[in-house]
């Protein structure tokens, strides 16, 4: 076939196809226009998911009439501008549009009308646009001082083969919702508003411009337990700058959707920021668990590349594995400085799942008409008076047999005599009691504290045995016969360009040929393992996330397999001192407040809860 020229409509369309993929991509372009002509206030409207009608209206600078004809033009844009030689510089964009293909996009396979009104101007002008025909431009009512009304209807009535693909119009307009969310924990500083088929479904009044307003309007989005679980991030390296906050491991979720991050204000997907994540939450939750997480990256515009894709929701880093461990770093920074801290959710849950289980009336005992026909039913008040068993399996701790001795104050309470110094006044409190050989219950000011003694130990040792692997190195295992392991020629390169990483982690390989490795000694924590396939599974990580996580996830894993065998067992009888002795360590060691899979070791119940149990407030 010979080489023809497309007519200016295909194009169009072809480019639409790669911008406007669905309605909630519309959506995000418009809403970006807006930003970036300064809007402090956005109002979006979609009815049938989107694509019906789509309405997007700002106050932001607004376009003249001469203005209005060019921005329908493909890659015509106010976003890019030439320099003194006449050169367009691609390497440092500081909109979150520049392209120019949005609106002639979107026109080319809807009908979409623009009016608008500039800033300091009196007059409003709107455009129509059709299937890609180009209406001229006409005076025009508007209802603000400036900003513009940008209305779609009818999305994909030119290209029907694409309504095909749209799924249903609920999931369309959770897209929507969610397009906006992004757009709006981006920029706190904005009033957002949308609505759904004429039912309001999103107000965010605008937030003042910092962590402050910023955790406030996550907290709006993201559930408002999220503000009093999160910890704030504040790091930079190199020139690059991560702000934003992490949930605590205890407050995960059973997916990824909530994990969000913006570079230089734009929301992006990255799959560097899933193996940051599974890094730096690695010692705290199971793989099936997931952290909430909203980061913001901050860094030259030269150092990114936001024109990978027409959507501009992907980037790419000019320097991928200083932003990853940047991520990594800072969250491992903010975790240990949470300290034994717990998710307050574990309080709330517990007490959701507490249901009151005393009746005034006899019941039913457990020999059930056979009981009845020997005389009746036995109150419960009258079988719990001997509570048989619990003696057996519980041990008591009260004041006058554990601390007669003068107690040293904690951290923060130098000023108190060591020798009045209340036990309660600790963060885990004193110890009253252990109930069922397994739980310790301790009074602290204003509530009560259960814990997990076997959870909580079992920390106690991973932690103690993450430093001493820290300071004295991993021992390591020689191999009887050195095992080669084929892989991939890029693979296998990439392995060997690490492989004095890995040797501090406690494998030894070096190249065997273009395509394999030699392994000489494997970490001596693992014992007889599967070296084949621990090269091949550190392969991958090395080719997805730039580390070797598998032999990472590995060694926590026995270490956490260790602990668990070194540690106080459920079970066993504790003295009173061990008992304050455990809670004292909780207190002074990193992450002690969840298990390596995120569960809690410990809750807290609050006096004001539990009265509220029994009815008393």
């Amino acid at each position: 076939m010979p080489i023809r020229r497309l007519p200016p409509e295909t194009v169009n369309r072809i480019a639409a196809g790669e911008v406007v993929e669905r309605p909630a991509s519309a959506v995000k372009e418009l809403v970006e226009n807006a930003l970036d002509a300064g809007a402090r206030s956005i109002e979006v409207q979609a009815d049938g998911g989107g694509l019906t009608r789509i309405l997007v209206a700002d106050d932001g600078c607004g376009l003249s009439a001469d203005e209005l004809a060019l921005a329908i033009e493909r890659h015509a844009t106010s976003k890019l501008g030439p320099d003194d030689a006449g050169d367009y510089d691609l390497l440092h964009i500081h909109t979150l549009g520049f392209r120019g293909e949005a609106l002639p996009s979107i026109g080319s396979v809807a009908r979409l009308s623009i009016s608008s009104r500039a800033r300091g101007l009196t007059d409003a002008h709107a455009i129509l646009v059709e299937g890609g025909a180009v209406g001229a431009v006409a005076p025009s009512g508007f209802p603000g001082p400036h900003g513009a009304r940008v209305e779609v209807r009818d999305l994909f009535y030119a290209t029907p083969a694409r309504l095909k693909f749209m799924k249903s119009e609920r999931s369309e307009a959770q897209a929507i919702a969610d397009e906006i969310k992004r757009q709006a924990m981006a920029h706190e500083a904005v009033s957002f508003a949308l609505d759904l088929d004429g039912r309001r479904t999103l107000r965010l009044p605008a937030e003042s411009k910092g962590p402050d307003g910023r955790l406030a309007r996550l907290s709006s989005i993201m559930g408002r337990d999220f503000s009093d679980n999160a910890l704030a991030i504040d790091h930079e390296r190199e020139g690059v700058r991560l702000t934003g906050f992490a949930g605590l491991p205890t407050y995960n979720r059973g997916n990824a959707a909530h994990q969000y991050l913006f570079v230089n204000g734009r929301p992006v997907r990255d799959r560097l920021l899933q193996g940051a994540l599974r890094g730096a939450y690695a010692d705290f939750l199971a793989r099936d668990r997931h952290p909430l997480v909203a980061l913001y990256l901050e860094l030259d515009p030269s150092l990114v590349d936001v024109n990978v894709h027409p959507a501009k929701a992907e980037v790419r880093f000019r320097d991928p594995a200083l932003v990853r461990g940047l991520i990594v770093g800072g969250l491992r920074h903010a975790l240990a400085g949470a300290g034994h801290r717990a998710a307050t959710t574990v309080a709330s849950d517990t007490l959701a799942n507490l249901r009151p289980g005393w009746s005034p009336q006899p019941q039913p005992s457990a020999q059930g008409f056979s009981a009845w026909q020997m005389g009746g039913w036995a109150p419960v008040a009258q079988a719990a008076q001997s509570l048989p068993g619990l003696t057996e399996v519980s041990a008591r701790a009260e004041p006058a047999e554990w601390s007669p001795a003068p107690v040293a104050a904690p951290a923060g309470f130098e000023e108190a005599p060591a020798a009045i110094f209340d036990p309660v006044d600790f963060p885990l409190g004193a110890a009253r009691a252990q109930v069922h050989e397994t739980y310790i219950v301790a009074q602290t000011r204003d509530g009560v504290v259960i814990v997990d003694q076997h959870a909580a130990h079992e920390r106690l040792v991973y932690e103690r045995m993450k430093v001493e692997m820290a300071e004295g190195g991993v021992a390591r295992q020689a191999l009887l016969l050195p095992e080669v392991v084929e892989l991939d020629p890029a693979e296998a390169e990439r392995v060997v360009a690490r492989a004095e990483e890995l040797e501090a982690l406690g494998l030894v390989l070096e190249s065997f040929g273009p395509g394999a490795v030699l392994v000489r000694e494997t970490p001596a924590l693992l014992g007889e393992t599967d070296v084949s396939g621990l090269v091949r599974d550190i392969a991958d990580d090395l080719s997805e996330n730039g580390q070797a996580l598998a032999l990472k996830e590995r060694l926590a894993d026995v270490c956490g397999t260790m602990a668990c065998h070194g540690s106080v067992r459920a079970g066993r009888r504790l003295t009173a001192p061990e008992m304050n002795a455990l809670l004292r360590q909780m207190e002074a060691t990193p992450h002690s407040g969840q298990c390596n899979h995120g569960r809690p070791t410990y809750v807290e119940l609050k006096l004001a809860d539990i009265e509220r149990l029994f009815g008393r407030r």
